[in-house]
């Protein structure tokens, strides 16, 4: 057995589940978006707020709770 074995991310394998969930979602949510929000590291926020750009680019009456969640974030 190695004497260093590596760890399991929970953290991150949690956020990457969330965030695969989130992007086949038409309709993600507000808790787990709220769950990714908690998850987030700083380097991570650029990648989640692309996802809800995505989706305010896509819709012709952006959701005002998505708009608000970018604003938070930026």
């Amino acid at each position: 057995m190695p004497s260093e074995q590596k760890t399991y991310d929970v953290r991150s394998a949690l956020l990457r589940a969330l965030m695969e969930k989130v992007h086949d979602d038409p309709y993600p949510s507000a808790t787990m978006l709220d769950m990714i929000e908690s998850l987030l590291e700083p380097r991570e926020v650029p990648i989640y707020v692309e996802e809800l750009l995505d989706r305010v680019r896509a819709d012709r009456f952006p959701s005002i709770d998505m708009l608000q969640r970018i604003d938070r974030l930026v």
